[in-house]
């Protein structure tokens, strides 16, 4: 999934600033994997716990659930359907993935180094604490009606997406977005890179979603996959028949989203629903994706990569989703699912808000104007990713 967002993410942006993109998104894998080592996991799936927050231990290993087979009293840890040091592993990477949804919302004109401190915060503290809520046993998951999100498309797409809107405010449009009040198009460099992205995002969802049975049944998983690709095909099929009613073009970018924005759509709920649910919740999403990025270009708000509306629109209509469509609809789902929303947009902007504001007033988060003209790659990293080769004649 990580080599789908960095494809996704350059292709959708300029030449001159790949190697920044690409920076960012190996920095994210390879320092969230650490810190969900050092602090995250254990802070995730804590011991001690009062529902809301616990004193991590420090170190994979060191916690509650010593064993790889067993919990610490003995139990068998996942009801045997895979080990503690897989767990590790695989909820490793969906922390990793909220801060690579921040990283295509902000590209193009954010510092690398303050971008780099706010991923070490929001990964290694913010992101475990807002999943221990849930997937940690925490009071969404106690209360009457447990509030559900199987795969993460609150939990990890929706947790992304409200930092990513508040670094979007914070850092302001790229030069050349808004023209005397109107929208102007930045063309990606690269819709070819672009496509195999998304294509390899789709297949990394096999993994997300399907992983997320927690164990190798055949008919939990392979029924999660099935409704994870119907999701994905209705949002692109949707998404390219709204864009070219509205725009009377055949717009690639818009049907690559609406895969994206069938994929989050389905996350919450891919276990819970039969086919046909599937489709219609990736048709309605990929129907909100169009509408959705007119309504953040009509806010002034510049998401060169489409971030906010595929994560944080389709993340809420997904988790949304659940209570209506499915195995657990019903009204006291619904409620919890809205509750479940609530707290984690809550959260999620005011923790994402104190980090970048802070990083503002202090070290600045916006490269200056003849940095951003010139890009990224030269004056960030002092590398072009598409160097000229050609010998010098003389």
């Amino acid at each position: 999934m990580h080599l789908g967002f960095s494809l996704l993410e350059i292709g959708l942006t300029r030449q001159k600033n790949t190697i920044n993109v690409l920076f960012k998104n190996i920095f994210i894998v390879t320092v969230g994997l650490l810190l969900y080592g050092l602090v995250g996991f254990n802070l995730m799936y804590p011991g001690a716990f009062n529902g809301v927050i616990a004193m991590p231990h420090f170190g994979i290993g060191l916690g509650s659930m010593q064993n790889a087979f067993t919990n610490a009293d003995g139990t068998l840890y996942a009801s045997g359907g895979y080990t503690y040091w897989t767990d590790f592993l695989f909820q490793g990477m969906f922390a990793a993935t909220a801060a690579t949804i921040v990283s295509g919302a902000v590209a193009e004109r954010v510092k690398i180094v303050p971008f780099m401190i706010f991923t070490v915060i929001y990964v290694g503290l913010v992101y475990p604490i807002a999943g221990s809520w849930k997937w940690g046993g925490g009071f969404l998951q106690t209360m009457g009606t447990p509030f559900y999100d199987f795969a993460g498309s609150t939990l990890v797409h929706s947790v992304g997406g409200w930092a990513a809107v508040v670094a979007v405010c914070l850092l302001g449009p790229r030069i050349g977005k808004f023209k005397d009040g109107k929208v102007q198009a930045i063309p990606g460099h690269n819709l070819p890179l672009a496509t195999t992205g998304v294509l390899i995002l789709w297949l990394g969802w096999f993994g997300f979603n399907g992983g997320s049975v927690l164990s190798a049944d055949p008919s939990a998983t392979s029924i999660t996959l099935v409704t994870t690709c119907l999701a994905a095909a209705a949002g692109g099929v949707v998404a390219m028949l709204v864009s070219t009613a509205m725009y009377k073009n055949l717009d690639l970018t818009m049907f690559l989203n609406g895969i994206l924005g069938g994929l989050v759509g389905i996350t919450a709920g891919a276990d819970q629903m039969s086919p046909m649910d599937a489709i219609l919740i990736g048709a309605i999403a990929g129907t909100l994706i169009v509408f959705a990025v007119s309504f953040i270009d009509k806010l002034k708000l510049d998401d060169p990569v489409g971030a906010v509306a595929v994560h944080l629109v389709c993340g809420v209509w997904g988790t949304l989703a659940v209570g209506i469509f499915g195995a657990l609809a019903g009204f006291n789902q619904f409620i919890s699912q809205l509750i479940g929303i609530a707290v984690y947009g809550v959260f999620c902007v005011i923790t994402s808000f104190i980090i970048l504001i802070v990083l503002k007033k202090t070290v600045g988060i916006r490269v200056s104007e003849k940095e951003e003209l010139e890009g990224l790659d030269v004056h960030e990293h002092g590398m072009d990713a598409y160097p000229d080769f050609r010998l010098n004649e003389h």
